[in-house]
């Protein structure tokens, strides 16, 4: 049984910066390829940022320059740091892992996904 859990979210000014964290469980973390997610009020889930086992690491052109995703394998645990922080960033911030070691790059591809965590700009 594979467990995600994110931390990290919160309120934040317009410009402000956040990070979250995800921590793995059940599973072999340096082999499993993560990433994360958002859904925005109103919209579908789309891909923010991604890496497979290789540590090929992937951005969204919306978070490109802005936000940074990265590893920890000694504590089985990804994170996302978020910088210059836009309104349009709200959304509701998913961690997800694909067990064949490639990076999640659609939602179809994610085999484990965490709770979420909320994630307000505030102009």
């Amino acid at each position: 049984q594979v467990q995600l859990v994110e931390s990290g979210g919160g309120l934040v000014q317009v410009g402000g910066s956040l990070r979250l964290s995800c921590a793995s469980s059940g599973r072999t973390f340096i082999v499993y390829g993560m990433g994360w997610f958002r859904q925005g009020p109103g919209k579908g889930r789309e891909f923010v940022a991604g890496f497979g086992r290789n540590d090929d690491t992937y951005h969204a052109d919306s978070v490109k320059g802005r936000f940074t995703i990265s590893r920890d394998n000694n504590q089985d645990t990804a994170y996302l740091q978020m910088d210059s922080l836009e309104p349009g960033d709200t959304a509701v911030y998913y961690c997800a892992g694909r067990r064949n070691g490639r990076p999640p790059l659609t939602a179809t591809e994610v085999d484990d996904w965490g709770q979420g965590t909320q994630v307000t700009v505030a102009s």
